[in-house]
């Protein structure tokens, strides 16, 4: 066996809507071995995992999988569910899985699986990969081929790798409070982008996001985080605002501490000025000694050197939750303690209570693992007991002075129980403070009572507080403390999501989407573009190269400044990793020609259409589907499109097809050419009525209604833009205006005439592009002495693409010149083009019209060294900013230059 690839789909994609991970293997050999072929197999893996064999897997009964590992499956399929086991048991869990054949490869499969966090599904993919291997038989590790492929040393250790697979989740996964916000944004359908790998969120997209890490959100002011990690700033503003607290002072010094004890006189508490968490924390002081003690665990978690010295307010702890000046909720916070059973050790209690499955470390789980440290042996040193004294029988043990979950502490609820005063105070207590998101400490002997009576108040006010003990609290009712902050970034009736109109099809997707961020643009609203040329934010280039992916969709989701998103969706990022996007507003389907084919699995045109197709199935309800009514595999995606359909056609009035027609009988919605002068008339049919929308020759970039691939890609984007609610004024306006200059339409039809003969420069990259483009050049074929076409495809193409491409270049162009890349991806030096000039031998063209010349730059000079005055010149590169630059530079000295370089006629 052998693993070819590895990736991460983080969107819908090819195989799912599930984000997954996906493993390409080669079983070799082993695919002549399915599970009930490999004595003991399926025996040790139900030992190993007993988990794995309750799976449903495609039986949908619990137990499924097992059954069919005993009536033999392959071990690709078996890795699949070993890898989402792994994940469950370390504590994320993952249930759906994949595996399916690579179409043309016998014994070899992509298995896929869904993952929570991405480093911890891959380590997953490897593990369950690691222990296939050691449970074959000797006979068949041989042949397995993955001690090999995986540095694989023959010792598997399951514990030991799953126990690595823990600290990873621990390491990854989101706490407790993050993850109770992400989960209600999600049941709201807000958009969640995981920003790194700790706990950075973005909610929404574009300029309706709003971030949060934890409970600090984006509209936590600073000074307010300022202000609440100084407690004695803190507590001096509550103070002037009549708000109970703790008369105290800041030393720097033991000496300074015991001096103020004096003065405030025991019980007393020390604890850091700037800490948090209730680290360095000691309650209760009731001598010197148990000061200085104190004063040195302050000092150790300061940041500074200031430690506070306060009174202590004798009562329960409570933390209350206050959220944009509103009381949420109550809890009161238990130090950790142990019960004795007359046997054991205080050290041995702990450690029985430390398995309770809810309690972990750090803030992984609701509770928190107690830990035995110095601050632990003083407080117990207080009752004469050391961990390794045993309790009596029911005697209650309190192991700290603090309350806090981190350091083991448990939570009851107590919302229902609230006096109202106290509810008062510690709501005027974070506003005072300045915090959207506050939790007070409140200590009182009684919460149900007012403290103006009790005594008590206010000891801490805290940013960033953790949500887990009213999520789910030790006893008492959980509270959903997480709605309240979401309501407050996205009150009812706002937006979090920016309308996304994404781009398919395997020609015309960037000029539709130029287009369409044009005639938005005329709306008034920032848009977000990406195309093969770069990113864009209206009409500023921010990030220039190929931006067809989910990276770069990306980048526009994350602008603050978007308004809408107009997504040019290529094949390469919906097979590399999905889309970036969960559902779109509009998706747009162009056309499906054979382009990339043998690449990734895709064999044939009908796979490439399922690709596409991924972009209007993501198409939301209440969205549109645009669909190319003219193309018999765009047609087909009608099937599984979201949304209303759009169709759009070049044929319209009496060609109009047949399934438009009873489209648009029903009501449906439609955008056509009717055939007339100018290149014809656009119109919009809804509801059974038609609106005339402009004569196509009045685009410019459609050349008169000549250029007719850019007729059908104004169609696709009037469809959009009129979907997306732009007016038929404001759509015609602007169309008016759209031209195929460089400036507006980069490398699409580009036209110079500034050096006494014509050059087009057009990224036809393919055959369709290169026919459509070729009908634009025998239109003006008559107008011209001669016409000279510098072509190329991408080595990455079939032998017969790239013959298809030099037959059709020989159908357009007098003169050719075949142009190869630096890089030929993968082919021998020559070879492209050797397949370029013996396709266009084989339509006929004699060798003396033909010029092979490698590099983009040396090809596009050439072709301008022969240009004469009446000539036309059409350059088709791929880096077409580049080329442009070329043109735009060529000069007579350029020309002498350039003729000097050698042609190199065919053979």
């Amino acid at each position: 066996m052998a693993v070819t690839e590895v990736g991460v789909y983080r969107g819908p994609h090819y195989y799912s809507h599930t984000p997954m991970v996906r493993i390409q293997l080669d079983l070799g050999r082993m695919e002549e071995f399915p599970t009930n072929r490999i004595p003991g197999f399926t025996e040790a893996l139900l030992e190993a995992l007993p988990g794995v064999g309750r799976h449903a897997c495609s039986l949908k009964v619990r137990g499924g999988f097992e059954k069919r590992l005993r009536e033999g499956t392959w071990l690709g399929h078996v890795a699949e569910h070993i890898a989402l086991e792994l994940q469950t048991l370390a504590g994320s869990r993952a249930v759906r899985g994949k595996t399916r054949s690579v179409k043309n490869r016998p014994g070899v499969y992509n298995v896929m699986f869904a993952y929570n966090e991405e480093r911890v599904g891959l380590a997953a993919g490897r593990i369950a990969l690691e222990l296939v291997n050691s449970l074959l038989p000797p006979e068949l590790e041989g042949i397995s081929g993955l001690d090999r492929i995986h540095d694989f040393d023959g010792a598997f250790d399951l514990e030991g790798r799953l126990d690595t697979l823990k600290r990873l989740v621990r390491r990854t996964a989101l706490g407790p409070t993050t993850r109770s916000l992400v989960e209600e944004a999600e049941r709201r359908g807000i958009p969640v982008m995981r920003l790194d790998e700790k706990s950075l969120i973005q909610l929404g997209q574009g300029r309706f996001q709003q971030r949060i890490r934890a409970s600090i959100t984006g509209r936590t002011a600073q000074v307010a985080t300022d202000i609440a990690s100084d407690k004695n700033l803190t507590k001096r503003l509550l103070d002037e605002s009549g708000i109970p607290v703790p008369r105290g002072v800041v030393v720097r010094n033991v000496e300074d501490a015991v001096r103020a004890a004096r003065r405030l006189r025991f019980p007393l508490v020390t604890k850091p000025l700037d800490g948090n968490h209730g680290r360095g924390v000691t309650i209760g002081i009731e001598s010197e000694e148990q000061l200085r003690f104190g004063f040195a665990e302050a000092q150790a978690q300061a940041k500074g050197r200031d430690v506070i010295v306060e009174q202590f307010f004798a009562g329960n702890d409570h933390r209350i939750l206050v959220v944009d000046g509103k009381m949420i909720a109550v809890a009161e916070r238990i130090p950790a303690q142990v019960t004795g059973d007359g046997v054991s050790t205080i050290r041995q209690l702990v450690a029985e209570v430390n398995r309770d499955p809810r309690r972990g470390d750090g803030h992984e789980n609701v509770m928190t693992r107690i830990r035995i440290d110095a601050l632990v042996e003083e407080y117990i040193g207080r009752s004469g007991m050391t961990p390794d004294s045993i309790p009596e029988a029911e005697q209650v043990v309190q192991l700290r002075a603090t309350a806090n979950l981190s350091t083991g502490g448990t939570a009851v609820d107590r919302t229902n129980e609230i006096h109202p005063d106290n509810a008062e105070i510690a709501r005027r207590a974070a506003l005072v403070v300045g915090l959207d998101v506050a939790g007070v400490d409140f200590v009182c002997p009684d919460i149900s009572r007012s403290v103006r009576e009790t005594g008590g108040g206010v000891i801490e006010v805290n940013a960033a507080p953790g949500l887990r003990m009213h999520i789910d609290p030790s006893e008492g009712a959980p509270r959903d403390v997480a709605k309240p902050i979401i309501e407050m970034l996205f009150p009812r009736g706002s937006r979090s999501r920016v309308p996304i109109i994404a781009i398919t099809g395997t020609n015309g997707k960037s000029t539709v989407g130029r287009m369409v961020k044009h005639i938005i643009r005329y709306t008034g609203c920032t848009v977000g573009l990406t195309s093969t040329t770069g990113v864009y934010i209206n009409d500023i280039l921010t990030h220039e190269g190929d931006a067809t992916g989910p990276r770069s969709a990306r980048m526009i989701l994350r602008d603050p400044t978007v308004e809408v998103a107009v997504l040019e969706t290529a094949r390469g990022g919906l097979l590399r990793e999905g889309l970036a996007f969960s559902q779109a507003d509009i998706g747009i389907a162009t056309n499906v020609t054979a382009d990339h084919l043998g690449l990734k699995g895709i064999a044939t045109v009908e796979d490439l259409a399922s690709v596409k197709q991924v972009v209007v199935e993501s198409v939301r309800r209440s969205g549109h589907s645009i669909l190319n009514a003219d193309d018999p595999l765009t047609v087909r995606m009608a099937r599984r499109a979201g949304g209303r359909i759009i169709w759009f056609s070049l044929c319209g009035g009496a060609e109009l097809p047949p399934l438009v027609r009873e489209h648009v009988d029903e009501g449906g919605m439609a955008v056509v050419r009717e055939p007339g002068p100018d290149g014809g008339t656009i119109v919009v049919y809804e509801d059974s009525r038609r609106e005339v929308v402009m004569k196509a020759g009045d685009i410019p970039a459609t050349l008169h209604g000549m250029a007719e691939f850019n007729v059908a890609n104004a169609l696709a984007a009037i469809a959009a833009a009129y979907a997306h609610g732009v007016p038929i004024l404001t759509i015609r306006s602007a169309m008016t205006n759209f031209r195929s200059t460089f400036e507006q339409n980069p490398g699409r039809l580009n036209v110079h005439d500034a050096h006494g003969f014509r050059v087009i420069v057009d990224y036809a990259h393919n055959a369709a592009g290169l026919n459509a483009l070729g009908k634009v050049v025998r239109g003006l074929s008559d107008r011209y002495k001669r016409t000279i076409g510098s072509v190329s495809m991408a080595g990455d193409r079939r032998d017969e693409d790239l013959m298809e491409m030099g037959r059709i270049a020989a159908g357009i162009f007098d003169v050719l010149i075949f142009r190869e890349d630096p890089s030929t991806r993968g082919r021998p030096r020559g070879e492209v083009m050797h397949y370029l000039q013996q396709g266009a031998l084989e339509a006929g063209r004699s060798p003396d019209h033909i010029h092979l010349i490698a590099g983009e730059a040396a090809s596009t000079a050439a072709a301008l060294a022969m240009g004469r005055p009446g000539d036309l010149i059409v350059v088709t590169p791929t880096d077409v900013h580049a080329a442009w630059r070329q043109v735009n530079d060529f000069t007579p000295v350029a020309v002498r230059a350039a003729t000097r370089a050698p042609l190199v006629p065919a053979e």
